[in-house]
């Protein structure tokens, strides 16, 4: 009755109008969450009838739980019973085109031994939910949330897909576009033909005034090709908010209706199986005058709000948010505050993957174990995605502040981490390309697959160059895989293909750079992963290895203490973790020259006789106590295994 009181009656009624064999369930589930779904409304709608939305919410919730397969209900319990299932260090992402990794839905599945000699248990297919025609943004122009692109299949292969991925203990991850849809969308369209409803969900003025004001503090995501952040539109007859192309509509969240629309479309996506949401731009969701209209507080409390209406239908099925930001503001995603437990279960640790990069360039730990050391600690329930590299451009989030602390100058260091890996500074090894260069600000951000940035491209098999590219994609690796969260490989990296020079060929793609680092798999270089004498053999070999051994660690859970050590040789990065099966030391010289440890880092972990976990073998000191590392080492230590007593 206590719980009751809390209630309100409207959401009883819909409750007692369930099947008796789901009634408990689901009460036992809005008496958890309800609480945080109005809290979140209150925030976001401080002037209407709060009860009377969670209401509707709720409503759509509990229809959906009724429509969910018995095998997707299964999941749920079991997810609910493994609440850290996402944090295992047997975790392993993938990460590709459709098109470009099989063809079609269909055809995936005969795809997949690829992902089980890695040992993938996430795959994250990118945009495949029908988009508009034309440039589409690489598919984030979404025409229709319910529809699958047509090249691809539809959504009977989606769900028969989601079922073998699941037979198979791998996790299908799909993209849910919050910030906007493409101007064709029946939103959109409706909202041009002169419907307030609908209009009612967009930014649209008569004039410019708003739009001025609301651009001296903006910044432009694509100043090359979409400069500014309005649109006029001749059948709108107003201005529209159009943050990253004239043809994505920025949606107003400020209206309730944006809110229960998307979450009818995560119930319907959960439905299909879907088990991981990528919550596209949603740093860029909510709008305010005066500020950059990013990482805006409301940002966190919709989050929550559909979160709410999540775990109340499909549990199962997790947020990720898509939040390329600054490195203070990352941490907000996974929870912080008020919000701590209630918003996104994953979000991206750009920060790790730029300064990665950062440190292979410069073979200087520096500034790297000053960005990482300084960012607040994750709730115990949020996991980080850990990526060397993704399907978008590499831009350069160095806090000007941490920079500062370390003697260096935030925008000389992002330029000259640009001109390195396009290949422009003497002496780089990398082979990228220049994409979205703004003169105004300076920003110059960098296309490229991991190949070709760090040397592989550029180098010949068997001469030394080739050789330390080789090291430094392995050490790339045992970085990423070795932070614990979930690391994500994206496709065409485990076979070290280089950038695609054809880019520019497709229709739609010329204007765009990025397609150099996304190339259709090459399946006849697949075939001959096992070969060590080839260099997508070592390179699939090498991270198929690390993959076997992070499964075998239980150090690398996500939810681990971190620590990163700050007395080590400048080339060193060294992070202890704790967890309660015992200490763990990740020790990597960046550098291409050998470098010291002292080995009492080791004992004050409380690792007596340390052992590499990576190469199997025992770690001994000198007389001085310190150990070598060779160029590029990578090392995962961990107390020496008992040895077997003879019988």
């Amino acid at each position: 009755m206590a719980h009751r009181s809390r209630t309100p009656e409207s959401v009883h009624a819909l409750l007692a109008e369930l099947p008796s064999a789901d009634r408990e369930t689901l009460e036992l589930r809005v008496e958890r969450w309800l609480p945080d779904l109005l809290a979140a409304l209150t925030t976001l709608y401080p002037e209407r009838d709060v009860e009377a939305l969670a209401t509707r919410l709720v409503g759509s919730a509990l229809a959906a739980h009724a429509e969910r397969e018995p095998d997707l209900r299964r999941l749920d319990q079991r997810r609910l019973l493994q609440p850290d299932w996402l944090q295992q260090p047997d975790m392993l992402g993938y990460a590709c085109y459709t098109e470009r990794f099989a063809g079609t839905l269909a055809a995936l599945p005969d795809r997949l031994d690829l992902l089980d000699d890695l040992g993938v248990t996430y795959l994250h297919l990118m945009p495949l939910l029908r988009p508009r025609d034309g440039d589409n943004d690489g598919g984030y122009a979404v025409a229709d949330y319910r529809t699958v692109r047509e090249d691809l299949g539809d959504v009977d292969d989606l769900r028969e897909l989601t079922r073998t991925l699941r037979g198979r203990g791998i996790s299908l991850v799909l993209d849910l576009v919050l910030n906007h849809v493409a101007r064709e969308h029946e939103w959109a369209a409706r909202a041009r033909a002169g419907e307030q409803r609908y209009r009612d969900y967009f930014h649209v003025y008569p004039d410019r005034t708003a739009p001025d004001a609301y651009e001296r503090t903006l910044p432009e995501v694509f100043p090359d090709f979409a400069p500014g952040n309005f649109t006029w539109d001749e059948e709108a007859e107003g201005w529209v908010w159009t943050t990253f192309n004239e043809w994505q509509w920025d949606l107003d969240w400020s209206n309730p209706e944006v809110l229960v629309e998307y979450a009818e479309i995560v119930l319907f996506l959960a439905n299909l199986g879907v088990e991981v949401l990528r919550l596209d731009a949603i740093a860029f969701t909510w709008k305010r005058l005066g500020t950059n209209c990013q990482n805006q507080p409301e940002v966190h409390a919709l989050t929550q709000a559909l979160r709410t209406v999540a775990r109340i239908a499909c549990p199962a099925t997790v947020f990720k948010a898509e939040a390329i930001v600054g490195p203070r503001d990352l941490v907000q995603y996974l929870g912080q505050g008020e919000h701590a437990g209630r918003v996104s279960d994953l979000a991206y640790h750009n920060s790790l993957m730029v300064q990665v990069w950062s440190m292979l360039a410069t073979g200087e730990t520096t500034l790297a174990r000053q960005a990482l050391a300084a960012l607040p600690a994750t709730p115990p329930s949020g996991t980080w995605i850990c990526y060397l590299r993704c399907h978008d451009d590499i831009g350069w989030a160095i806090d000007d502040g941490d920079a500062h602390a370390v003697g260096l100058e935030g925008f000389a260091h992002r330029r000259f981490l640009s001109d390195w890996y396009a290949g422009e500074f003497p002496g780089s090894w990398a082979d990228g390309l220049v994409f979205q260069a703004n003169p105004v600000s300076g920003d110059k951000r960098i296309s490229g697959t991991a190949a070709s940035l760090l040397g592989l491209s550029t180098s010949t098999p068997g001469t030394p160059a080739h050789d330390q590219a080789l090291a430094r994609m392995f050490l790339a690796n045992a970085v990423v895989l070795g932070w614990g969260g979930i690391p994500v490989v994206w496709s065409g990296d485990e076979l070290a293909m280089p950038n695609d020079p054809r880019w520019a060929d497709e229709p739609g793609h010329e204007d765009d750079n990025r397609w150099a680092h996304r190339p259709r798999l090459d399946w006849d270089l697949a075939a001959h992963r096992h070969d060590l004498r080839t260099p997508a053999g070592k390179v699939f070999a090498g991270l198929a290895h690390l993959a076997r051994a992070r499964a075998s660690l239980p150090q690398l859970h996500a939810a681990a203490d971190t620590t990163v050590l700050a007395d080590t040789d400048t080339g060193v990065l060294a992070v202890r973790r704790a967890h309660p099966s015992g200490p763990m030391v990740c020790v990597y010289n960046l550098s291409d020259g050998w470098r010291s440890f002292s080995s009492h880092h080791f004992t004050d972990a409380g690792i007596t006789h340390p052992h590499n976990a990576i190469e199997r073998r025992d770690v001994h000191g000198g007389d001085d106590g310190q150990v070598a590392l060779s160029p590029y080492a990578a090392w995962w230590v961990v107390e020496a295994p008992a040895e077997v007593p003879h019988v």
